[in-house]
This record gives structure tokens, sequence and C-alpha cells, in this order.
């Protein structure tokens, strides 16, 4: 950046240097101390860069006018006197180059993808490499524009700058773009009072804001589908339905009270009073939660619950509540549909005010598959609450009342409504079945009512309540805790959950949960709409439309067609009553069935649910909800795979290799089941591993969350929530990886669920809403031929303008050969920081190295670079050689410690 104006600039004159024979126009350059005095630096017989300021605040052309010195004319001549040259105002120029300021000014190299200058009044350009499809080497200078602002003082020329260069779009590599906007917001800059300690005084210069790209992003998004199919995995090869449901009209205004007006209002006591009091069955919907996690492998995505919530809020506000958080769908969504989970929460809360919202938690576990610090799991509850969360169904895969109580607790310090929910198995109504008993069950309520539950829930994951025994366990509770809401949760695995739920009604229980009837049956929850019907005009009538029960339905049936490579329905035809006999829960039979098919079990199926009940008697009996029915199942398909029997697993117990969840179960590293520990099976397999005794997370150190956020601020910029931090609490891989592909591909929960999945197709015009009033409009042009680096290019018309994006056919990259990269996750492969040339290498194989020590050298535009050693160690394998060309993070070393 280069600054001029008639306060700083000295007069012009010819310069003559007789000394080495020149006569021409030239540079001097000085430094200028606080007093005004010059210090000479440097004398460049040609005009500089910087030569447009001089330009712009004297009017001269002065490479017009070196070019006529150069044909023999004078100074006088040209009309350039001392006398006559005026200084009017101030200008700045802007060398815009593809240099990376957050990494030393290191030059970055590509493809430029988009070119967008900034002009206007009082702003010049003068352009270098700068045009959309422009390839940046590493062997010529970075510089993609010089841009001058001029304006009558320092303030107002700055004022421009910044203007202009806001509005380039430079797309597909670095700039300095971010670091120059700092510098003409700095005061000290804007005061002129800049000296050579300027940058190194200022080092919030380089606290960078991010550009969104959000377009480009998701044209790379959209080009990745289009060549190489979808992103997320899918279990069966089948197309999305072509057509988008309809939403049902919704009235204008406010949607009418529910009973989160009460909760609101009154706190949760008085709630849960409210609830036991009312007059009528109460229904919980699991549309928008476990109904899809059952039967489309929780794969439904935030865009078509917001289409549909609306509607929700105006016509079921007499719901008791609606489970659309929590269990599965938190993971998934940073997983495989790529969004945040705690976004979808404050969507729909804005959505759906008058409803309460409900989510599952899984005790100590809070929303993982592993022990947390106990001010993990608070903490999360907390943020939850927060977003909008009404009520915690809190519960244990084991029923083990240390991780229930914490769970509980931790959603009661939090302000929420704590449903404690007693997980199911076995079958009340046989005598022959004593394990898990109806003693057993009042036993686990009586100590749930007396840790302050609001509400008891019975969770019946796998669908085993059949009539007889809903009567005998729901009457029981319902006599035992009289003032106490009953909610009873169940699975229509079997085909009899309507059954079940009417008769747990009868016997006095307050709420059961349905889902809407399209995604209703099977491994779902029982119908709505048979619930509606079934009780309307008696004493448990629901108060629920049945006409706006169709319309819901009708909604859903069509928006189900857009999942089709997750539906059950593609394997699975139908429910079985054989649920009744290998106990699995809902959501796993489906992922059971798909896994089956996948590993051309398909035929085996029976084998697999077969090896389930022989497994879980291995295993002692267990309850089986995530993540204890996740154990069963990895155990299950240990010994379908390896054709062994449970005596057979029973006898060779010392010398199997068993899956890493069984044996961490028997460790106890989810708690202890009820009865204890399978013996000798677990001696057998354990042999001399540690053993824990009592509540697994119990020991564990509490969670540094300031720590947590720094980390993350350094890893990913100071755009991190609280809601990020808790993400990364929970899941802090999941997290990363999600980060990564965000930074990639943009906000991809904007597309619709076609495009999301399959792209579009050719001459395809579509629109995405980034946000309210941003929304882009996209047309797919074209699918260019493979290029010799694997390559595609796909065209687009991005808001009117031709845009491309190169994207990597996986395919075809399987049939070449390319330099391996370095991967981030293995600490002794060390990659190119930048592309560029070897210059040369300084260690070689079997080497000692210590940490920080030089590697080899990178050159790219005249700058080098030195790769250090992360890690002290022996150099095990060299990947390049001298003059060796290198993309960034491509492999140079390896090193074991």
């Amino acid at each position: 950046m280069e600054l001029n104006s008639a306060r700083q600039k000295q007069p012009i004159r010819e310069l003559e240097t007789y000394e080495v024979g020149y006569e021409n126009a030239g540079t001097v350059e000085f430094l200028v101390d606080k007093h005004g005095k010059h210090y000479f630096i440097e004398v460049n017989s040609r005009l500089q860069v910087e030569h447009t300021v001089t330009e712009e605040i004297t009017d001269v052309d002065l490479v017009h006018a070196q070019l006529r010195v150069c044909e023999g004319r004078s100074l006088p001549e040209l009309g350039l006197e001392q006398d006559k040259i005026q200084i009017n105002g101030c200008a700045i120029q802007c060398r815009v180059t593809t240099e990376d300021p957050s990494r030393g000014f290191q030059p970055d190299t590509g493809r430029i993808e988009v070119f967008r200058s900034g002009e206007g009044m009082g702003i010049r350009l003068d352009s270098a490499s700068a045009f959309q499809g422009a390839i940046i080497s590493p062997h010529y200078d970075s510089l993609l524009v010089k841009v001058i602002a001029s304006g009558k003082d320092l303030p107002t020329a700055a004022t421009k700058m910044h203007r202009a260069l806001t509005e380039f779009r430079v797309r597909g590599v670095k700039t300095n773009i971010p670091f120059l906007q700092n510098v003409l917001s700095n005061s000290q800059f804007l005061y002129a009072t800049v000296d050579t300690q300027f940058i190194d005084g200022n080092q919030e210069l380089f606290n960078l804001k991010p550009t969104q790209n959000r377009a480009q992003k998701l044209l790379h998004y959209l080009g990745h589908t289009m060549v190489n199919g979808p992103m997320t995995p899918i279990p069966v090869k089948a197309k999305s339905s072509p057509v988008d449901p309809v939403v049902p009209s919704v009235s204008l205004g406010e949607p009418p009270m529910g009973f989160r007006e009460v909760l609101l209002r009154e706190g949760p006591e008085v709630f849960a009073r409210a609830i036991r009091q009312h007059q009528g069955l109460l229904l919980m919907d699991t549309t928008f939660r476990d109904a899809h996690q059952s039967l489309l492998a929780t794969r439904v995505r935030t865009h078509d619950l917001k289409k549909i919530a609306p509607f929700v809020s105006h016509n079921f506000n007499n719901l008791f509540s609606l489970e659309n958080w929590g269990g599965a769908t938190f993971d998934v969504a940073l997983r495989f549909r790529w969004e945040c989970p705690w976004k979808r929460l404050q969507e729909l809360r804005a959505l759906i005010p008058n409803v309460p919202f409900q989510m599952l938690l899984r005790g100590a576990n809070a929303v993982g598959y592993t022990n947390y610090p106990d001010n993990a799991v608070f903490k999360f509850c907390e943020v939850a609450k927060e977003n909008g969360m009404d009520i915690f169904r809190v519960f244990d895969s084991l029923n083990y009342i240390p991780n229930m109580l914490l769970g509980m607790e931790a959603a009661g310090a939090a302000g929420g409504v704590v449903e404690a929910a007693i997980s199911y198995t076995g079958d009340v109504s046989d005598p022959m079945r004593q394990k898990y008993s109806l003693e057993y069950y009042l036993k686990l309520a009586n100590e749930l009512v007396k840790a302050g539950t609001h509400i008891l829930a019975i969770k019946d994951m796998a669908g085993l309540l059949k009539p007889e025994a809903s009567r005998l366990l729901i009457g029981a509770l319902r006599d035992r805790f009289p003032d106490v809401p009953i909610h009873v949760h169940t699975h229509d695995t079997a085909g009899a959950g309507v059954a079940a739920m009417l008769a747990c009604a009868q016997a006095g229980a307050d709420i059961v949960d349905v889902a809407v009837d399209s995604m209703a049956g099977m491994t779902s929850q029982p119908s709505m709409g048979a619930i509606v019907a079934c009780t309307r005009g008696t004493k448990l009538d629901t108060g629920v439309s049945l006409d706006r029960v169709f319309d819901y339905s009708e909604y859903w049936e069509v928006a189900r067609g857009l999942y089709a490579p997750f539906d059950c329905t593609a394997t699975m035809k139908s429910g079985n009553a054989d649920v009744y006999e290998n106990e699995i829960p809902g959501g796993q039979y489906t992922n059971l069935h798909f896994q089956a098919h996948s590993m051309g079990l398909g035929n085996k199926f029976k084998e697999v649910k077969k090896a389930y009940a022989e497994a879980n008697k291995l295993l002692g009996d267990l309850i089986k909800v995530t993540p204890s029915s996740k154990i069963v199942g990895d155990l299950a398909q240990f010994m379908v795979q390896n054709s062994l029997s449970r005596a057979e697993v029973e006898e060779r117990a010392d010398e199997l290799s068993f899956p890493l969840s069984v044996v961490e179960f028997l460790q106890g590293h989810i708690g202890i089941p009820h009865g204890g520990f399978p013996e000798p099976f677990r001696s057998k397999v354990l042999k001399a591993l540690p053993r824990i005794e009592g509540r697994p997370g119990a020991s564990l150190p509490p969670m540094d969350f300031e720590a947590l956020e720094s980390d993350l601020r350094m890893a990913h910029g100071n755009e991190i929530t609280p809601e990020d931090v808790m993400s990364a609490a929970m899941y802090p891989k999941v997290f990363q990886e999600f980060k990564e592909f965000t930074s990639n591909f943009g906000p991809v929960d904007c597309l619709n669920t076609r495009l999301f999945l399959d792209g579009p197709k050719i001459a395809e015009e579509f629109q995405v809403e980034l946000e309210r009033g941003k929304t882009l409009h996209i047309k797919a042009l074209a699918l260019g031929d493979l290029n010799k680096s694997g390559q595609r290019e796909v065209f687009f018309e991005l808001n009117g303008q031709l845009r491309s994006v190169l994207v990597k056919d996986t395919a075809a990259m399987k049939e070449m050969h390319f330099h391996p990269k370095a991967l981030k996750d293995v600490r002794g492969q060390v990659g190119a920081p930048m592309p560029g040339k070897v210059v040369e290498v300084k260690v070689k194989p079997g080497q000692k190295v210590e940490k920080g020590q030089p590697l080899c050298v990178l050159s790219a535009m005249k700058m080098e670079t030195v790769v250090n050693s992360p890690i002290s160690g022996i150099i095990s394998k060299v990947h390049v050689n001298a003059d060796s060309s290198l993309e960034g993070n491509d492999l140079i070393l390896e090193i074991t410690e």
C-alpha cells in the first residue's frame, strides 16, 4: 500500500545520473522522520509500481512522459516544469495479490473461479492477470491488480478504497484483501502517523474477517454431486422423488396457545400437575425425530421440517409435546446432513413457539456414545434449554440409576421438565420371565419418583409391550403413583402398537407417543390417526382434528419419497412379530436390515436376528437401547461373520478377538447391568484388563470449556458460538470434520433435499435462499471432459453470470497416479505448506531429527520457505527430490516417532 499527498510529496525534478550515464525518469526512495527530514534509501532507474499515486495527485502521465523522454523530448517540451505541477488531494494504492496474510503472506496458487472488481468514482484499476479462469502459478509474481483511490484528503481516499475492496470478489485463491481492509480501518494509518514499526505494533491487523463465499462453495458441492453422486453415504441405490411436497394452507396470525404457555408461565412442577389433571389422552408427536430415525435412517433434513412447522404450530397446539431433538439426530446432523443441530432447534423454536419441545437425553452420556465429565452434561442441558428445549426424556441404556440421576439433575438444573424414562424389556405378563418383572419396574420407578422426576416414562424401544402387559405395568404404576403423569413410548414393529397404547391409556397413562400416519407403523411409532380415531367421542378423546392429521400425513407421504435412498421399505416390506423373541429396538432393526443387505446377507437376516437373541443371552439378557443395543448388535454380527454359535463363543471366549464395544461393556464403560455381568464369560474375555467400578463418568476431571473455546477459535476463527463449543465437547472429531466440510462446501442446508442428494440435471434452473432477502438463481449448464489431472469442469449460470468449478472425478482418479497427500491426523506425515518447487532436501531416510529441525526448502513466487520438523523422530521415507514441483499439502516425507 502506497500513500502520497501534498503534505508528503517533494517537488518533481529531472534526475540526471551522469555517473552511470542514465538520463530519464527514475524513482528515488527516502524515509521521512517525524521532523520532516529525508533519509536516502535507493534510486531505481525506472518507474516503480507506486507511480500511479503520483499520477493521480498531479494529473501527470508518468509512463507517457518517460516514453517521450526516451524519444529525446525534454521536460519543458512536455510541459513538466516544476512551477506548473499542481498537487491535488491524496491518493492511495493497494496491490491486491494472491498472498495469504494468515500464513505470513505465503503465495497462494490455483485457478481464479470468480473475479469481480470494485469500481466507481475516484477508483482506478491497473490490472495484471486478474480474470475468471486465470491460473495463478507459483513461478510468477502474485499481483492481481493495483487499486488506486483518490480523494480530497486521506480519510476520503481511504473510505473509497475500503468500499472498492469490499466490492471485490476473488474466489479460488486467497488474497491479501482482508489485511488491506484492516489497514484502511486503522486509526494510526488514517491519521498518517505510520512508521516502520506499524505492522509489528498493530498485530490486530491480522485479525482477518473470513469471506463467506457461500455461492461458489455451493456450486462446488453441486458439482461434486453431479460428477460423483451423493456425498452422504446411502444404503440403497434409489433416486429421490422428483415431486416436492405441498404444504397445507396455514391461517394468518399467531398460532393458538398450547401447553408451553403453562410451562413458561408457571414452571415445570405446575406444568406436570396440569398434564396430570388434563381430561383426555395427550399425544407426543415423534415425526420430527424418532419416526424418521426408525424409518429413514435419521436423514430427514431441517429444510423439510421447517416447511411443515407452521402448519403443526397452528393445527396441533394441543399436543403434549413435539419430539424433535436429541438421540442420534445430534451426531447424524453433523456427520451426514452437514447441519448444525443447534440451528435446527433454534429455527424450529421460532416457527413453533406454542408446543413444548422434547428431546432424548442418554443420561450421563448426554447425546453421545461415551462418558463425559459431569460438568459437560450439565452444560449441555443448560445450552439446550437456552436454545428452546423444554422437556428432557432422560434414560440409561442399562437402567443404571447413577447414570440416570446425573442426567435428571442436569436437566432440572437447566430449568427443564425432567421426564425420567425406564427402558422396558422382557414381558411382565409372562410369569416365566422373572429378571425384568413387574416388581423390578415398580422398584425402579419408586427411585426415580423419589429423585424428583416431573414425569415418569416407559420407554419400550423394541415394541415389546403387549396389551395385557400394558394394562399390568401402567395399572400398577398408576396405583403406586397417582399424582405423577405417566408417558409411554413404543414402536410398532410387531403391528400391535395401537392396541398396546390404547391399553396403556385405559390403564391410566396420560401421554402416549405417535407418529403421523405416513411416517408411522413398522419400526416407527403407532399411527396418530388411528389413536385419534379410536379415542374420539370417548373419555380419552385427544381433541386433535382427524382432518388436520390427514393433511399432515399427506405432506409427509410425499416428503418421504425424497428420502428413498434411506427408506427402510427398500429392503423391509413389513413389520415382524418375531421382535417379541429377538427384542431388537425399532431403529436398530432397520439398520441391521440395511447392513445385512449391504453385506450380501439379505437372505440370512433371519440368522442375524437369531444371533442377536443369542448375543443378548451371552451378555446376560440386557436392557437394549443405544448404546447397549449396539453392543449386542456388534456381538451378533461378529458371530454371524465368523459362523459362531453361542456355545462356541462361551467356550472360546478367552481366545477370540471380540469387538471393542463388547470388551468395553464388560469392563464397565457404560455402567453396571441389572443382575451384574455374566460370569465366567466376562473374566474370560477381560483376563487382566482393568475394570471400572461404579458410575463410569464419576472419575473424569471437569471439562475446561474456556480452553476448548480458545482452541476452536484458533482453528476456526472468531465465529465460534457456545453451541459450537458444546458440539465439539460431545463429538470432537465429528465437529472438526463438519467444520472442514462447511469450509469447503458452504451452507448445504439451504439446498432442497433432491439437490442435496442428487444434484441438478443439466439445464435445470432453481433457486437457493441463503437467507432472507438473499436468493441465488442457478442453472446447471454442462459437464466438461476429464482433464489430465482427473478433474471435470462443471459449468453453471449464477445470477445471470457464467461460473465454473473443477471437480475431481473420484472414479477416474482411481486409475490415475498422483503424488500422495499428507494426512492431517497422522503426526509424522509432513505436507507442503504451499505449492512450489523443492529447492533443497536437508535430510535422508534413517536420519534422526529433532522437533523444529529444517527438513527442506520450498520456493514459490520469489519466496523461500523452510519446512521444519513438527516432531522428533527418525525419517522413514522421503517422497520428494530437489526440483520436485508440489501442490499444497503434498506429502514431503514421513517421520516415525
